[in-house]
């Protein structure tokens, strides 16, 4: 296999400075890119669907749970028994704390999927998740908040009974927000698949294909299909 160069620590720092302004640079370019998106204008969304829950049927507003904003991650319905491996990696990487945590900033998170109530159900207790769930099989969700039949995390506001969409992003948008892709990210292999620019003889291995299995390890992972 081959290794990075080995240089001295005064040729190391060297380096490490140098892409530290590159680095910098790119902050500084994402903050732009934030504050670009407060800007954004919104559209008002259609508040009368019905989401069944293995509590019952929520409305849309029920999801926000008298919060002003709400998240929202669609997760694929890739069938019977088969389980998008790109939207288990994400919902892996989504710490069982999150909720609690945005929810102290005044946003619910929820994930949301066309498959049937009970599917989702047995896969949650499967992967040992406990995240908020939702099936929005036999609703025009999906379609009308622009997943489609893909995957893609939303971003809704609420004033009072009206609801408005703020945000979308799937891709790439979604891949960046993954804690274990982003630290493999710092580490001198990267995510250690074919689309990336690595030097000759890293490992390297096919960009994920989405299988109807969970991604093992030795398997691509993240979204970078999507670059």
């Amino acid at each position: 296999m081959e290794m990075p160069e080995i240089v001295t620590a005064e040729e190391w720092q060297e380096a490490r400075d140098e892409l530290r302004l590159a680095e910098k640079e790119a902050t500084r370019a994402l903050d732009a890119l934030a504050a670009r998106r407060r800007r954004l204008p919104m559209v008002a969304f259609d508040t009368g669907y019905a989401f069944e829950t293995p509590e019952g049927t929520r409305s849309l507003l029920d999801l926000f749970e008298d919060r002003e904003q709400l998240v929202v991650y669609q997760f694929m319905d890739n069938g019977p028994d088969h389980y998008c491996p790109g939207c288990t990696w994400f919902t892996n990487n989504v710490p069982s704390t999150a909720p609690a945590l945005l929810a102290a900033q005044g946003i619910s998170w929820m994930t949301v999927s066309n498959m049937p109530l009970a599917q989702i159900e047995k896969y949650w207790a499967r992967m040992g998740w406990t995240l908020p769930f939702v099936s929005s099989r036999g609703t025009t969700f999906a379609r009308d908040s622009g997943a489609g039949e893909g995957f893609q995390l939303s971003v809704f506001l609420r004033d009072g009974a009206n609801v408005y969409r703020t945000y979308a992003t799937t891709g790439r948008g979604i891949d960046r927000l993954a804690f274990v892709t982003g630290v493999l990210d710092l580490t001198v292999f990267g995510r250690q698949e074919d689309w990336e620019d690595s030097p000759p003889g890293w490992p390297q291995q096919p960009t994920a294909r989405f299988p109807n299995t969970m991604p093992l390890r030795g398997e691509a992972l993240s979204f970078g299909r999507f670059r």
